[in-house]
């Protein structure tokens, strides 16, 4: 009786169980909390940044050729002759139009530049909370809310699933917004896709983790034994 009587308590507790005072907003509410603008989206080609390894071939000028040369953390690639280019933010093709402008204007006349992207930082987002297995992933570009989940070996038995957070920065900004992935799962509402560098925390249901806790404490029979 006793043991009934404890997981009878833990039922009502499942039953009952109030959100939390989150103030961040959840619903349509959060879908535009962490809205961006298209032209913030991922460009459809690769932008420098920096960190990012690359080679500057300039055609049958060997010296000043760079095979390869690393952005600094300003963005910033230093050539011979014409010092320092600022790379961040260009595509390989921008850099190497720029690149020419610079040689053209004094040194090489009719310059040809290639830039070769050799190496590129690693791009991720972070899943945290109750999941299987949190822990920074690699971003792959249409990545959404569902697909991080899947990475991180889906919420735990604890989780609760509607209240998901996303923490995002953009331009020194933080946002945040609060989802609820059974809506989402059941097509009730949008996945929510996902930038670099993008933080998702899967909420804790303290009720029914004490209920899971209470059926692994009590013996099968001591639940479901007949009345006599």
């Amino acid at each position: 009786m006793r043991s009934i009587g404890l997981l009878a308590a833990c039922l009502v507790m499942t039953a009952c169980q109030r959100g939390n005072d989150s103030i961040i907003p959840e619903g349509d509410a959060g879908y535009a909390a962490i809205a961006i603008d298209d032209s913030d989206r991922l460009p459809s080609r690769y932008a420098l940044s920096p960190g990012d390894v690359i080679s500057v071939r300039v055609f049958d000028e060997a010296d000043l050729s760079v095979e390869e040369i690393a952005l600094d953390n300003a963005g910033v690639v230093s050539l011979p002759l014409i010092g320092d280019v600022h790379a961040a933010g260009l595509t390989a093709t921008e850099l190497a139009h720029a690149v020419e402008a610079a040689y053209a204007a004094d040194y090489v006349r009719d310059p040809r530049v290639s830039v070769l992207v050799k190496k590129t930082q690693v791009r991720t987002i972070a899943v945290e909370g109750e999941v299987a297995l949190p822990g920074v992933y690699p971003y792959a570009e249409g990545q959404t809310l569902l697909t991080a989940l899947a990475l991180a070996r889906s919420p735990t038995e604890k989780a609760r699933l509607d209240e998901i957070l996303i923490f995002r920065t953009l331009d020194g900004e933080r946002m945040a917004g609060r989802f609820d992935a059974r809506a989402i799962r059941g097509g009730r509402m949008p996945d929510v896709p996902l930038l670099p560098g993008d933080t998702v925390v899967v909420g804790f249901s303290s009720s029914r983790g004490a209920f899971l806790d209470a059926i692994r404490a009590i013996p099968v029979i001591g639940i479901f034994r007949p009345w006599p």
